[in-house]
């Protein structure tokens, strides 16, 4: 384990009917809003009607920006840093999911910077300050509730980075599992495959001594699993949509990767291909993960082992630990593919017409991945595979 310091600001108010703590929460940082949010489900499930009532008893002047795509994509965000300056925004709220609060991460920045906001996500230049903002969060899966990191697309030039900054975090999180109740079936499936996607980015290292980090992994990676199949059964069912939503936020938050790094190749990866063809993040990760695994398994074969057993139950009973790794792999496919996850890029009807151009977009900033390190031409075989 190296040495680390943990740092998150982020306050998290967790549990039914915790909205109401918008009238003690925005008047911390001023009276002219700028509310984020997506496609509309807010207004169909009441929650904006309650948001815009909270905001109008503290006698905020509020501005809307809706129309969040599921991957932000720098149009958005430009529209918001246009309002923020025209207006004087000084706090901006968003209620949504992850796309939403990345969307609202990247305006905040950029309503302090002079330059193009796209030079954060090509890595030119750094966010040194931001707007401060909260999120209402509605839908379990990225865990940018609580962290600083956004991922933007610039679908003129079809690019998606990530990026981040410690002036990004939100100044708080409110997480009220009713406000998950309307999440699609869909929408519910690919969020839980992030979740565990994020986990996963976090456990395979090469760090010795992370004896408590991997067991927190797998911890959130068996409770997941475990109930997945009965919040599918029961989609407005209060203790398995909060149980969800608690694992979505510590998936990502930082605790899980104190004193080591992740990998983080196969979100490259898959950012890629949601560049080029504007797929479901979760649906893509759910493609790409198990054969990146199988790409890179012989790096760390006892980390997949270790997998294999602690998580999927796999018996070592004669079996080599390569065989019990494999066999860990496919516990992973089984039990998405049980949920409802795709297993193959052609479930999207993609198919080898444009595999070098998204492997060429892998490489963007450099070989990638800090448990095995990629090439292109690595990335061309794991999308090969995944077709």
């Amino acid at each position: 384990m190296q040495n680390f310091t943990y740092y998150n600001p982020v306050k998290l108010i967790f549990g039914k009917d915790q909205v109401e703590q918008l009238k003690n929460e925005v008047p911390k940082y001023g009276k002219k809003v700028l509310v984020v949010y997506g496609g509309g489900s807010i207004k169909r499930n009441g929650l904006y009607d309650r948001v815009m009532g909270l905001l109008g008893e503290i006698g905020a002047e509020v501005h809307e920006l809706p129309g969040v795509e599921p991957n932000p994509r720098l149009t958005t965000v430009k529209k918001g840093i246009e309002i923020c300056k025209n207006e004087g925004i000084e706090f901006l709220l968003a209620v949504g999911g992850g796309s939403v609060i990345d969307c609202t991460k990247a305006i905040a920045a950029g309503s302090k910077y002079d330059g193009d906001v796209w030079d954060f996500m090509t890595r030119k230049a750094a966010a040194k300050e931001a707007l401060p903002f909260g999120t209402i969060l509605t839908l379990a899966a990225t865990g940018s509730e609580m962290n600083a990191g956004s991922v933007i697309t610039n679908w003129e030039t079809n690019e998606k980075y990530g990026w981040g900054s410690p002036v990004t975090f939100p100044k708080f999180s409110i997480l009220d599992p009713v406000n998950t109740y309307s999440v699609p079936r869909d929408q519910t499936i690919y969020g839980m495959v992030d979740m565990m996607s994020h986990v996963f980015e976090h456990y395979f290292h090469h760090e010795p001594n992370t004896l408590t980090q991997d067991r927190w992994c797998e911890s959130i990676l068996r409770t997941v699993i475990e109930t997945a199949p009965k919040l599918l059964d029961d989609l407005e069912n209060y203790e398995h949509r909060a149980t969800i939503l608690l694992n979505g936020t510590l998936a990502l938050n930082g605790m899980l990767n104190m004193g080591y790094s992740g990998d983080w190749a196969t979100h490259n990866i898959e950012h890629a291909v949601s560049a080029v063809y504007d797929i479901p993040h979760g649906g893509g990760l759910a493609i790409i993960f198990p054969n990146w695994m199988k790409h890179t398994l012989d790096e760390n074969v006892d980390r997949f082992k270790q997998m294999a057993v602690r998580v999927f139950d796999v018996s070592t009973d004669g079996k080599s630990d390569r065989e019990v790794a494999l066999e860990g792999i496919e516990k992973l496919r089984e039990f998405w593919n049980s949920i409802g996850a795709p297993s193959r890029l052609a479930d999207y009807d993609i198919n080898d017409e444009k595999l070098e151009l998204m492997a060429e977009k892998t490489v963007a900033f450099g070989e990638f991945g800090r448990f095995k390190k990629l090439t292109k031409e690595d990335s061309y075989e794991i999308l090969k595979a995944s077709l």
